[in-house]
């Protein structure tokens, strides 16, 4: 069978925000992107990778959006969706108006933070903190603090050949 002629969905991740929720479709390579924002509905098609693969998803939203203020981008890895939502502050339990399980949509952990019960002086020491770990990397100048017993030149006390 031609896979032009096969439709299939793109694998995505969507998280929430305040203001805006986002799905990132990832489809390397892609081509004649089409995203529709609907006031309900969301329709992404295109065709991916070096085999010109047809992807197409319908989401059928949890929530109203604001199609005139939402927008998406591109990139060689993935099209990024920016969904502004009809009403800021509302949490989105699910990207999804029905409650079943799509294989083909996950949860993206890395960008997802509970915001709902934080104040904005709140998420922005969250903003700081995270960029302060970001940055602490393997800098020779840190000192460490000792701890006892980690000495490259001492036995190990647990007898790791007896789980071998």
């Amino acid at each position: 069978m031609n896979s032009s002629l096969t439709l299939q969905p793109a694998s995505a991740k969507w998280y929430d925000r305040r203001d805006y929720v986002f799905i990132e479709f990832c489809v390397e390579d892609s081509k004649d992107v089409n995203v529709n924002f609907e006031k309900s509905k969301l329709t992404f098609s295109c065709l991916g990778g070096s085999d010109n693969f047809k992807h197409l998803n319908e989401i059928d939203l949890f929530h109203c959006i604001d199609p005139n203020d939402s927008k998406h981008k591109r990139t060689d890895r993935s099209i990024l969706c920016c969904l502004r939502k009809g009403e800021s502050g509302q949490s989105w339990p699910r990207l999804t108006k029905e409650r079943a399980k799509l294989n083909w949509l996950s949860v993206d952990f890395n960008n997802w933070k509970d915001w709902e019960d934080d104040s904005d002086e709140d998420m922005s020491n969250f903003d700081r903190f995270s960029e302060m770990m970001n940055n602490m990397g393997g800098d020779e100048d840190v000192d460490l603090p000792e701890v006892d017993g980690a000495d490259d030149d001492s036995q190990d006390s647990d007898d790791e050949s007896k789980c071998m």
